[in-house]
């Protein structure tokens, strides 16, 4: 009878894996799916200048996102100084619009730390972080506690 309790404990734990591996395949599937998109305003060609020129159409369709995140990196607890370094760091990327943003809080609380950072990012540059920004919290081992190292993916074009 216990050799029965191990197989089918065993069994409940193969598909429990199962299903973990398969939102895992998904959720990489989405964001390639996401990055593998061009760039509608590339293809768009230059005004020629001319009165006799046809009006050119805008190209529809979604933004794509970017492939390569930027990040920047920040340092304590205190809410407000947590939003003024955002505001410093994102200044470089100003007028661009974060799509997801993966940020990865140090030690072992790490993610939570990385929860407090994210919610901070609309209050520390509003129009690069919206409320349709993703993010996600993860937690780095191997850095210190209270830092966190936030890589965003931008869109690539203005829009949705």
């Amino acid at each position: 009878m216990t050799p029965r309790r191990r197989q089918r404990g065993t069994r409940v734990a193969g598909v429990v894996l199962a299903g973990w591996l398969f939102a895992d395949l998904l959720l990489v599937l989405a964001l390639v799916s996401m990055a593998d998109r061009p760039d509608p305003l590339a293809a768009r060609p230059e005004p020629s200048g001319s009165a006799d020129a046809p009006a050119e159409r805008k190209p529809a369709g979604p933004p794509s996102v970017a492939r390569e995140p930027e990040e920047f990196t920040v340092k304590g607890a205190d809410k407000g100084s947590l939003v003024r370094q955002i505001g410093r760091e994102t200044r470089r990327w100003e007028g661009r619009r974060a799509a997801l943003v993966l940020t990865f809080g140090g030690g072992p609380g790490g993610t939570e730390y990385a929860h407090l950072v994210n919610s901070q990012l609309g209050r520390g540059r509003p129009g690069m972080f919206s409320g349709k920004t993703a993010t996600d919290d993860f937690h780095d081992l191997s850095a210190a506690p209270s830092t966190a190292v936030v890589r965003v993916y931008f869109f690539t074009a203005s829009g949705g």
